[in-house]
């Protein structure tokens, strides 16, 4: 019951003939293979190669670098779930990530990589444990990294007080707040995570990205994608925050994590970042469902819709009927 967008590959035609039972499954196989194959940039030769991208990765977490530990590994789909563990070095505290490497991948056969960031109080668990998105990505030859959602073990006064703030809140920014000072999720998405794959995972080429996510990492994909539209192949969101300066959730983590000057919101916010973007654009594509309990409250895809259309910036927004927020 979905049309089906004509940049899609007919590799991702016949995915969509699968039917996934729940909102997030079902949209793992329109969205992330949207993420994955969006407009075919994702294979197409890299400009620049894996070495080449290794070595401007210069990030303090470069330098005399930890290797990660790898904690677990479990094969799917011919593919495996791999865990790992590090030393972070922008959030001050070991860092777990996982990755699904499909079948094939070896640093003689490097495979794309799309990054899947998670929502509030997610860790790196709950897509690789709830989405069946490997399914796809192993068919489709691509890894697929999910960090987790905040640093953890500070113990600063009221990091777990409330589900929206703190711990496995982390909003995908840097913290200018001082007493916020480890979070630095940006930094850790775009750099410190990179750097890392780049020195233990020989078999993904990093130069061939793409990043997407739910919900907060729906915010954190598009507005980090749009920062850094040079470092991703494509952007793609489900139930994303599309405005969070005049949301619940944003106003209240921006503010804590910001502090009250509200004019530094708005480089973390998508509906600002496109009205002031400048140079080639770099579509976005979202699935959103009409009955996500959060979608008039927190989500608001129409201000995205109206500040995409005024500034002529090429979005997708697909509402998806019947469908909630939940995976």
């Amino acid at each position: 019951g979905t049309s089906i967008p004509h940049s899609l590959s007919m590799t991702s035609v016949a995915l969509l003939a699968l039917r996934p039972f729940s909102l997030a499954s079902r949209l793992n196989s329109i969205s992330s293979v949207h993420a994955l194959t969006h407009n075919h940039r994702a294979f197409l030769p890299a400009r620049l190669s894996s070495a080449s991208l290794s070595r401007s990765l210069t990030t303090r977490a470069s330098v005399d670098m930890a290797p990660a530990k790898e904690m677990s590994k479990n094969k799917m789909f011919g593919g495996f779930n791999k865990k790992f563990s590090h030393a972070s070095a922008c959030l001050s505290c070991e860092m777990k990530f996982s990755v699904f490497l499909p079948p094939g991948a070896t640093e003689g056969a490097k495979v794309p990589v799309v990054y899947y960031l998670s929502g509030l109080t997610c860790t790196d668990d709950n897509v690789i444990q709830k989405s069946n998105l490997q399914r796809q990505a192993a068919e489709l030859g691509i890894a697929v990294v999910c960090p987790d959602t905040s640093p953890r073990g500070h113990n600063v006064e009221g990091e777990a007080d409330s589900y929206d703030f703190g711990v496995g809140a982390g909003f995908y920014l840097d913290a200018t707040v001082q007493k916020w000072k480890h979070w630095r999720m940006y930094e850790y998405v775009t750099s410190e995570l990179p750097a890392v794959l780049a020195s233990n995972l020989p078999e993904l080429d990093l130069s061939r990205s793409s990043i997407m996510g739910h919900s907060m990492g729906g915010h954190g994909a598009i507005t980090i994608g749009l920062k850094n539209p040079t470092k991703y192949k494509s952007i793609s969101a489900f139930s994303p925050i599309c405005n969070p300066i005049n949301v619940p959730w944003g106003k209240k983590v921006f503010g804590g994590y910001l502090g009250e000057d509200e004019s530094t919101w708005k480089e973390y916010d998508a509906c600002e970042l496109i009205k002031s973007f400048s140079g080639d654009k770099l579509p976005i594509l979202v699935d959103q469902g009409t009955a996500d309990n959060f979608l008039a409250e927190q989500l608001k895809p129409e201000t995205l819709e109206a500040a995409a259309k005024a500034a002529n910036y090429p979005v997708t927004i697909r509402m998806q009927e019947g469908y909630d927020h939940s995976y």
